[in-house]
């Protein structure tokens, strides 16, 4: 639906589109960009800090500070009520522009089957899959995903964008389709996690044939997207791999028409957290020689998210056009510094603990980036804190931490 625009709705709206409007031009955004270009191709600025809640956003900005009656228009309220709280609070370098980006309407097909998923009864607790992948005949009723716009509501959606904000943001168009092309998140969830931990062992010609039609399938999807016109740059204000930003003029690649957008113009990301505890040895065999075939397609890479990859880094050189790694709170920062130093990005997911604990401990918070800082002295450095599932009720910690990091990143770059 593309939502009913109440003039209190379109005033709420407007209002806070002049506040991001205003703030977009100011001389600081400039400047974060010019960061961000220098950083993403590996030129030593300061190490470079960006803020995601994620989960604390539900402490920092609850329910009833939105004021939207329309739940399309509220969600939009609270995007750009959570963009101008981060400009005003946190000391980190995300750039606030002035686009409203409208997502299409569209129905993703999955697989064909479709794993039993599990809740916690308690709330944001964990969950897990029944896999419906029972036996091998049933690789053979899977299919590949499909991804269908429906255009009628994309065309009214994005008029409705236009009808509230023209002349205070400019609105675009963008989608993004999927997170990480990992595959084995998928089969995770087909067959179960821990089944596919024993299938690696017991029946690795099984994983094998499952991960080969993975591939395809994502492969076909990939093309189909790419036909239908759904694919988009993300080499400016856009999210990429699992922290960062992707400004950078490396993309879009030659050849490209100015309208056509082809994956060799985007960055591409994959990561392997489901199997973490497996050797290098078998993340090569089961995961990184399936995911390759579709990094390929990607101008510049990404790899990694909370899964820890120090011993990893030798098979990581296999991954083509790879820029940024992530270095999570359970990798080994000094094998990390020795193995990225001149090659890529050192994307460091500093522990969330210290700003969810009982107390926060702002001491502890310096001591800690300072030393990782310290450590990763020769690498191209930023600094991303994320899974904040809660700030412990208390949304000032996020304005200390990052004025606390930004302090030890401007120290770092005196060094």
């Amino acid at each position: 639906m593309a939502g009913i625009a109440t003039p209190d709705d379109v005033n709420t709206l407007r209002s806070l589109a002049g506040k991001v409007a205003e703030a977009a031009v100011r001389p600081e955004q400039a400047a974060r960009r010019e960061l961000w270009y220098a950083h993403n191709s590996l030129k030593r600025t300061r190490p470079l800090v960006f803020c995601s809640p994620e989960g604390g956003w539900d402490e920092i900005m609850p329910e009833s500070a939105c004021a939207c009656s329309d739940p399309l228009l509220r969600s939009w309220e609270r995007q750009l009520r959570m963009r101008l709280y981060a400009w005003e609070h946190f000391a980190h370098d995300e750039v606030l522009d002035n686009t409203f980006r409208v997502s299409h309407v569209a129905e993703q097909s999955g697989w064909g089957l479709e794993p039993e998923r599990v809740e916690s009864t308690m709330p944001r607790g964990a969950y897990y899959w029944h896999g419906a992948i029972r036996n091998e005949s049933d690789l053979d009723r899977l299919h590949r995903p499909r991804t269908v716009v429906d255009w009628q509501a994309t065309d009214q959606r994005l008029a409705l964008a236009h009808e509230v904000f023209d002349g205070y943001l400019q609105v675009e168009l963008k989608s993004s389709f999927w997170w990480s092309l990992s595959l084995i998140g998928e089969l995770a969830q087909l067959r179960g996690l821990e089944q596919v931990m024993l299938d690696m062992c017991e029946r690795p010609e099984f994983v094998h044939r499952a991960m080969s039609i993975l591939l395809q399938g994502r492969l076909e999807w990939l093309a189909d997207l790419e036909n239908q016109g759904l694919l988009a740059l993300n080499n400016g204000n856009d999210y990429v791999g699992s922290g960062g930003f992707g400004f950078t003029h490396e993309l879009p690649a030659p050849g490209f028409d100015g309208q056509h957008v082809r994956p060799c113009d985007m960055w591409g990301f994959a990561e392997a957290q489901e199997i973490s505890g497996v050797s290098p040895a078998m993340h090569d065999e089961f995961v990184l020689q399936y995911q390759l075939p579709i990094l390929e397609r990607f101008g510049l890479n990404c790899y990694g998210c909370c899964e820890p990859l120090h011993q990893k880094f030798d098979i990581l050189a296999k991954v083509p056009r790879l820029r940024r790694v992530s270095v999570s709170p359970w990798c080994d920062v000094r094998i990390a510094a020795e193995a990225l130093a001149g090659k890529a990005i050192f994307s460091w997911k500093p522990h969330p603990a210290y700003l969810a604990d009982v107390t926060f401990d702002s001491e502890a918070v310096r001591r800690y980036i300072r030393t990782a800082l310290e450590i990763a002295r020769g690498c191209v450095v930023e600094i991303v804190l994320k899974d904040t599932h809660t700030c412990n009720n208390q949304p000032e910690r996020f304005d200390q931490w990052t004025r606390i990091a930004m302090e030890e990143a401007e120290r770092a770059a005196d060094m």
